[in-house]
């Protein structure tokens, strides 16, 4: 399963519920033209799982999908412990599990490779976890996974992209829209929620 066919099958079955997303899921999110309710977590890293559960306490009544990076998730490892902490039944987080760094760019690998994701988030205390690795499998559980009161977390076993970064192909600086981007979304999703009563 590759990382747009995991995301398309999310957003097909997100319906109005508020999405988060970082790094190469944001990515995916974009070209499948992912709108509102929505805010990515870039350049935050590692804070989707965090974001997310603000949203779902301020937001009981909506659907929150978190969709994670393994890298990003590994720099705040933490944020499992914080989502239960709460609990907030509203809240479904799934895991893009490519073990890269950067993927489709650099590919850096991670440390740990075989690290068991749904046990430490199944140790922080998340009720309910599934592993998930081919995309009839993501496409056949996803309403149920997303109707379940939660927290959930699933880990969806990603083929990495190909590099396109290398010796003899340099990363190109960023623009500064990637680092505004995320106050722009969060002004964009607060007038979204606002022009639907909520506050």
């Amino acid at each position: 399963m590759n990382i747009l066919t995991a995301c398309q099958a999310i957003q097909e079955a997100r319906g109005h519920a508020i999405l988060i997303a970082t790094m190469g899921a944001m990515v995916a999110f974009d070209k499948l033209n992912a709108g509102q309710p929505r805010l990515n977590s870039v350049p935050l890293m590692g804070g989707s799982a965090s974001l997310g559960m603000g949203l779902a306490l301020a937001h009981p009544d909506r659907i929150i999908i978190v969709v994670d990076g393994d890298a990003s998730l590994l720099m705040q490892l933490g944020a499992l412990v914080t989502v239960m902490g709460k609990s907030p039944g509203n809240f479904h987080h799934f895991l893009i599990s490519n073990g890269t760094q950067f993927s489709g760019l650099s590919n850096l690998p991670l440390p740990g490779r075989q690290i068991d994701y749904c046990a430490l988030a199944a140790a922080a205390g998340y009720p309910i976890t599934h592993r998930i690795q081919d995309e009839k499998n993501l496409t056949m559980r996803i309403e149920d996974i997303l109707s379940s009161h939660g927290p959930s977390f699933t880990d969806l076993i990603i083929e990495p992209d190909p590099p396109i970064f290398g010796p003899n192909s340099p990363q190109q600086d960023w623009s500064d829209h990637q680092f505004t981007r995320m106050g722009d979304e969060a002004r964009q999703l607060a007038t979204w929620l606002a022009s639907r009563g909520a506050a």
